[in-house]
């Protein structure tokens, strides 16, 4: 099992940076010496942490998902809860990281609608191909057990998630307004938010992938 890569603080401010410009910019508009002014060091540090603006999304893309992956190898060698139940505590992760993480989620949004053969289009597509692996075997044992139903669309199961999560998040101003929440403060808003995706995406997968 890989273990997370132990940067040191400078690098993580550069992570931090980057990840702030590229959400904001775009990949292709965020320059090298614009991260290193947002991240008030010079440039040649970022060359020397990094060697160039591709690695430095590489550590980005590393940085923000390893947690998730290695929670997934965990729960697949966790013969102590259900099926049903590890796919709850993986739909909790991903609620989690897409609220925690809206910066990072609005690169991979931002990158896959250009759609062009770029090394960032590369890293998303193999991202979310190394996940959907990972769950596909999670889905398997489910089915092995009986838990599961046989015909499962795994990437449209996926899409269903992260589509949901993400729009959310897009109209999470709209959906305040539109439920007189303007009186919550930020943090109060995003439990509950947090609370109504996660109770809706475990019973709509309930119903999409059990025999129940």
């Amino acid at each position: 099992m890989r273990t997370p890569i132990e940067y040191s603080e400078k690098q993580i401010a550069i992570i931090n940076a980057a990840e702030k410009l590229f959400a904001e910019k775009g990949f292709d508009g965020a320059s090298v010496r614009d991260i290193a002014q947002e991240a008030d060091v010079n440039v040649a540090m970022i060359s020397y942490y990094f060697g160039s603006k591709e690695k430095l999304m590489e550590a980005v893309f590393e940085e923000r998902t390893v947690n998730i992956k290695l929670k997934v190898e965990n729960l697949l060698q966790d013969k102590s809860i259900t099926p049903i139940q590890k796919v709850y505590i993986l739909i909790d992760d991903y609620v989690d990281k897409f609220i925690h993480q809206q910066q990072f989620h609005k690169i991979m949004m931002r990158e896959q609608m250009i759609n062009k053969h770029t090394p960032v289009a590369a890293l998303i597509h193999e991202l979310k191909k190394k996940n959907l692996e990972s769950i596909r075997t999670l889905i398997q044992e489910g089915q092995k057990t009986g838990a599961f139903k046989k015909n499962i669309d795994i990437v449209l199961m996926m899409t269903t998630m992260v589509g949901t999560v993400s729009q959310m998040l897009t109209s999470q101003h709209f959906y305040r307004t539109l439920n007189n929440m303007e009186h919550m403060d930020d943090m109060e808003f995003q439990r509950h938010i947090r609370k109504k995706l996660s109770t809706h995406l475990k019973n709509l997968f309930k119903q999409m992938i059990t025999n129940e």
